[in-house]
């Protein structure tokens, strides 16, 4: 009788598994609006190129991950603030 556990478990464990859950749900959302971001890229004839300064991906970043918007160094680097904050 020791050994049973009456059905009681971890409370914390259903919000635990539902906020993982969630966490990949985000993640996928944000991964298709990218790809969806790419394909619009495609269509408008500037895949390949950094949403942000217009210089060439290069083709083993596109590779890596074909809906990359931003070159490696743009990628690593600081987003710019609003104006007049630096």
């Amino acid at each position: 009788a020791e050994r049973e556990t009456g059905g009681f478990g971890d409370p914390a464990q259903p919000l635990s598994a539902e906020g993982a859950d969630d966490a990949v749900l985000a993640a996928l959302r944000l991964r298709l609006a990218a790809l969806e971001r790419a394909q619009q890229r495609l269509v408008a004839g500037t895949f390949g190129r950094s949403v942000r300064s217009d210089v060439a991906i290069p083709d083993e970043r596109l590779d890596a991950d074909p809906a990359a918007e931003l070159t490696v160094e743009e990628a690593g680097a600081p987003a710019a603030g609003p104006p007049g904050s630096g």
